[in-house]
């Protein structure tokens, strides 16, 4: 079960976008992500009219690993690490912090 998932909110821990927050978009592999705003670069990228692009500086997020990042937990406004607990059964995912669940 992974602890950080699509459409969750983190703020980035380490690296030139420290203490940036964003929503999670996507899960590249098991170890990166890409968050909305955070690792952004400039990319010169070529007119291609078959696939009707045009070309210029196009601005692009990459990936960045997760263990720069942590949740945001809206009730402290701080990050918080996360724990998986066994509820009924069930894997929960759960905020080290206050003891929140998560859905």
């Amino acid at each position: 079960m992974n602890k950080i998932r699509k459409g969750d909110e983190v703020v980035v821990l380490s690296g030139r976008d420290k203490g940036k927050r964003g929503v999670v978009l996507a899960r590249v592999d098991d170890t990166h992500l890409l968050v909305e705003g955070v690792n952004e670069v400039k990319k010169h990228q070529k007119p291609n009219p078959m696939k009707g692009e045009v070309g210029g500086v196009v601005t692009k997020t990459m990936p960045i690993d997760q263990s720069n990042v942590s949740l945001f937990d809206k009730a402290t406004g701080k990050p918080s690490r996360v724990a998986i607990k066994k509820v009924d059964g069930k894997s929960v995912r759960v905020l080290v912090a206050t003891g929140a669940e998560l859905a």
